[in-house]
């Protein structure tokens, strides 16, 4: 069985070679960034125009909701880049070309990780970052050490937390084989929820977002630690630390259920 190191290897040969393929084609692949960067932009000039109407949304200003915004984003958009195509299993798998996967030398979760990666997705990791750097300058934070600390925890156990469900959606599609939708709805969803404060869902959508499906943890709990705000469902002190749990055991779900449907595949003999 190869190791991690080989199978890191592996992924970032197989991205290297797409990478060059794009830039082959320079000017598309810079007008197709920048079309990341302006399109995926229009979501927090909505947030902005909202709020010319309201001063605060459950109780956050617009410096804290671009705050929330940009800390989805970014990890959304880092879990995107590295994995994004692998939501692609299920097209793959009707047409046949899946199969030729699995006898090549390489992880079939590697390929899938690295199959068409699109660099072009910087441009969303790269608004991401204008909108949080904005909302941290706009802030009047106390910055103690461990507040500076909470920053690439966040974005590390967000990123995380994404990877997993872009994992678990993928898996489920070995049964459905077309069900990227309904992956989409817990990546892009999930992280369209995540950018406004749970505040203003009901208590039982924030019990969900906690506790069922983790994504309370992308970045809500974290900013509540950062912001200084109070939890509102009054869970003990240092649930914001409970991250890495959270992705932990998400990441072994995903884990379990990949390496399941690779065991229960069947060739479609296309």
């Amino acid at each position: 069985m190869r190791g991690v190191g080989w199978n890191l290897q592996a992924y970032l040969v197989l991205a290297r070679m797409w990478i060059r393929v794009s830039m082959t084609y320079r000017a598309s692949f810079v007008t197709l960034a920048l079309g990341q960067f302006f399109i995926t932009g229009l979501d927090f000039v909505g947030i902005a125009i909202m709020f010319s109407k309201v001063d605060t949304l459950g109780g956050f200003t617009l410096a804290e909701v671009a705050f929330l915004y940009g800390g989805s984003a970014l990890c959304l958009g880092i879990a995107d880049l590295l994995l994004g195509n692998i939501e692609r299993l299920g097209v793959r798998i009707r047409m046949g070309t899946f199969d030729t996967m699995l006898v090549r030398p390489v992880s079939v979760f590697v390929q899938m990780c690295a199959d068409e990666f699109a660099l072009r997705r910087l441009g969303r990791i790269t608004q991401a970052i204008a909108v949080f750097v904005w909302s941290v300058t706009a802030l009047d934070i106390d910055w103690t050490a461990a507040r500076m600390a909470m920053l690439p925890y966040l974005v590390g156990t967000g990123a995380v937390i994404f990877l997993a469900i872009f994992t678990l959606g993928a898996a489920v599609q070995f049964w459905t084989a077309d069900s990227s939708e309904l992956a989409n709805a817990f990546t892009y969803g999930g992280s369209t929820l995540a950018c406004f404060p749970l505040t203003i869902y009901p208590r039982e959508a924030i019990r969900a977002l906690t506790f069922v499906v983790p994504l309370g943890f992308v970045n809500w709990y974290p900013s509540l630690f950062i912001l200084d705000k109070p939890d509102p469902l009054g869970l003990p002190s240092g649930v914001e630390f409970a991250g890495p749990i959270a992705a932990a055991l998400l990441s072994l779900l995903a884990a379990v259920l990949w390496r399941y449907g690779i065991r229960r595949y069947q060739s479609t003999g296309s």
